[in-house]
């Protein structure tokens, strides 16, 4: 049997993930490829690849999808990686330039914006803006650099009373289900001690591996998560 193509993001998020992959005999089972999520999402989106961990704005382009397994890239509140980086306070703002790397945490920081700052903004693809949005590791250490910082998932928190999922595991046709219990006890192991994959890594001044990785980060796709994903979908295809 060929190989079960599988898409995964290439930022520190997914590390806990891919050291779970890495290590179970799954491996052997896979062709495993690094993208950012907005690549990862059309690879899937294409049937590039079989699976993926893509944002979950992306759920909207696909005819077909299965949720696979019990995780995925979310918070509880204060993230720590997915910014509104602005010039000025937010109620003054009159313009945002999105991220070209992931469209949820775009249609978040638009989601927002409209209700519940309740702020009617001129949404930029490129150029000069107010504020813009930025996501994942190229957010390490920028929170002290920019006059004002607004973490998405603490204030999805505020405005829902939920916590949030970014990024789940989706696969674009039915997989064999030995596979999909295999690849879920792999992201569980890998998830179980998510410290390990810090040594090593860049050091950025004012940012702290360990909180983001065990306190900021959740991992586990609840029901309250999933309820957070059909809000979140409902309110994007209303933008």
């Amino acid at each position: 049997m060929s190989k079960i193509k599988v898409s995964a993001v290439s930022y520190t998020n997914t590390l806990p993930f891919l050291q779970g992959i890495k290590a179970s005999p799954v491996m052997n089972r896979i062709d495993l490829s690094l993208d950012h999520p907005s690549m990862c999402a059309r690879r899937v989106i294409d049937n590039e690849v079989d699976m993926g961990i893509i944002p979950v704005a992306a759920l909207l382009d696909l005819s077909y999808y299965h949720i696979i397994g019990d995780y995925c890239i979310g918070a509880d509140g204060e993230v720590d990686s997915v910014f509104i980086f602005s010039q000025k306070p937010i109620n003054e703002i009159k313009s945002i330039r999105l991220d070209n790397q992931s469209r949820t945490s775009n249609g978040l920081a638009q989601i927002l914006l409209k209700y519940y700052w309740k702020k009617d903004v001129d949404v930029l693809t490129e150029g000069e803006a107010d504020a813009f949005v930025l996501i994942g590791d190229r957010t390490f250490g920028k929170k002290e650099t920019i006059p004002y910082v607004y973490d998405l998932g603490f204030h999805w928190k505020e405005f829902t009373g939920l916590p949030f999922a970014f990024a789940v595991w989706v696969a674009n046709k039915e997989l064999p289900a030995d596979f999909v219990v295999e690849f879920n006890q792999a992201l569980a192991d890998g998830i179980s001690h998510p410290q390990d994959v810090i040594e090593g890594l860049p050091i950025y001044e004012n940012f702290d591996y360990l909180s983001y990785l065990t306190e900021k980060l959740d991992f586990h796709l609840t029901p309250k998560k999933r309820e957070a994903i059909q809000k979140y979908l409902e309110l994007y295809q209303t933008l």
